[in-house]
C-alpha cells in the first residue's frame, strides 16, 4: 500500500482518541460529542484547551488555532519527522484490523463526515466571520480572496449540524475553511494556486498569510502557491517547478523552517522572504501584532490629549 493510501485510510478510519491514548493522553472532561484534553502540542498547558471530535475525526488546539485530521495531528506532534515517518508511526499504534473486526457493531462513526455546503456568501454577510477576520487584519482584502461558506455535517444516523467559516477553494476544488474555533478542509486537502504572472511565484504555508502579504502588496501581480499544510510540500515544489522566480515565505517555527530548506533544496533559485517577518512565527502574526501596537499608540495618544484640553 502507497504512503498515500495508507494516510487516507488512517483519515478515514483510525480513532484520535484511542491513537492519543496509546501515546498516554487521556481526556480531561467530555462536552457534548467533544473530548478535552491539556494539549500535548504545547509544553505547561496550565488550562485544557485541546479538543477532539472522534465522531468527526478531527481535532483543534485552542492555544495555537491549529486543528485538522489525524495525519496533522502526527505531523505537529512529530514534527520532526517526514511524511511518509509520520504516516508510519501512525499505522504502527492504530490496529485498523481490529476496527474493522468491529464495524459490525453499532458504534460512533469515525470516518470523514458527510459535508454538505448549503450556500455561500460575499464576505461581510456573517458579524462571526467579519469579527474573525478584522481580528486577523484580513477583512478588507478577505473581500476579494474569501467566501463565507455554510455547511452541514451529518453522522451516520442522520443527525445534522451546522457551521460557518470563511473559505477559500484549493486545487481538488474542496473549502479550505476557518473560523474562531476550526480550522479544516471540507473533502480533500491540496494546495491551492492562485493564478497571476506567468514566471514569477511565491509561496506560502497557509492561505491567511498569503492574505496578510496580499494586504501589504496589493498591485503585486505573482501568481500564488499555498500548501494549505506542510504535508503537501512536494506538491507545491512540483507546482513551483513551473516558474523562474520564486519568493517563499513559509513560517519561522521549526516545522516551517524545516519545509523552507527541503524546498530550497529542491528549489535552489528559490528565495527565503520569510525575513520580512523576522521575529515572528509568520506573516500574519506580523501584522496583527503592528495593528495592536499602532491601536494602543492612538488610545495613548487620545488619553494625552484628553488631559491636555482639561
Amino acid at each position: 500500500m502507497s504512503i498515500q493510501l495508507a494516510a487516507k485510510e488512517l483519515k478515514d478510519r483510525a480513532s484520535l482518541v484511542d491513537f492519543l491514548s496509546r501515546l498516554g493522553h487521556q481526556p480531561v472532561r467530555k462536552t457534548g460529542r467533544e473530548r478535552i484534553y491539556y494539549s500535548m502540542l504545547r509544553e505547561n498547558d496550565t488550562k485544557p484547551s485541546f479538543s477532539v471530535n472522534d465522531e468527526l475525526g478531527v481535532w483543534f488546539d485552542h492555544g495555537t488555532r491549529q486543528g485538522g485530521n489525524i495525519i496533522d495531528l502526527g505531523i505537529a506532534i512529530w514534527h520532526n519527522a517526514s511524511f511518509g515517518e509520520v504516516v508510519e508511526k501512525i499505522q504502527s499504534l492504530c490496529n485498523l484490523s481490529v476496527i474493522e473486526k468491529r464495524s459490525a457493531r453499532p458504534r460512533i462513526a469515525v470516518k470523514i463526515p458527510n459535508y454538505v455546503v448549503v450556500e455561500t456568501k460575499p464576505i461581510g454577510c456573517h458579524p462571526a466571520i467579519t469579527e474573525y477576520l478584522k481580528k486577523r487584519e484580513l477583512y478588507e482584502v478577505g473581500k476579494e480572496f474569501l467566501t463565507e461558506v455554510y455547511y452541514f455535517v451529518q453522522n451516520e444516523k442522520g443527525e445534522r449540524k451546522n457551521y460557518y467559516a470563511a473559505g477559500w477553494k484549493n486545487q481538488r476544488h474542496a473549502w479550505e475553511v476557518r473560523n474562531k474555533y476550526f480550522k479544516g478542509c471540507l473533502g480533500h486537502k491540496a494546495i491551492t494556486f492562485i493564478q497571476g504572472h506567468p514566471k514569477k511565484v511565491v509561496v506560502f504555508e497557509g492561505y491567511l498569510n498569503f492574505l496578510s502579504w496580499k494586504a501589504g502588496h496589493p498591485a503585486d501581480e505573482h501568481s500564488a502557491i499555498v500548501l494549505n499544510t506542510v504535508a503537501l510540500l512536494n506538491e507545491g515544489i512540483e507546482k513551483a517547478k513551473n516558474f523562474t522566480f520564486i519568493d517563499t515565505f513559509f513560517d519561522r517555527d521549526e516545522s516551517g523552517l524545516k519545509a523552507s530548506k527541503e524546498f530550497l533544496m529542491a528549489l535552489p533559485y528559490a528565495i527565503d522572504r520569510s525575513t520580512a517577518y523576522e521575529g515572528f512565527n509568520d506573516y500574519n502574526d506580523k501584522i496583527v501584532a503592528i495593528a495592536k501596537r499602532s491601536e494602543h499608540m492612538n488610545d495613548n495618544s487620545i488619553i494625552e490629549k484628553s488631559n491636555f484640553l482639561r
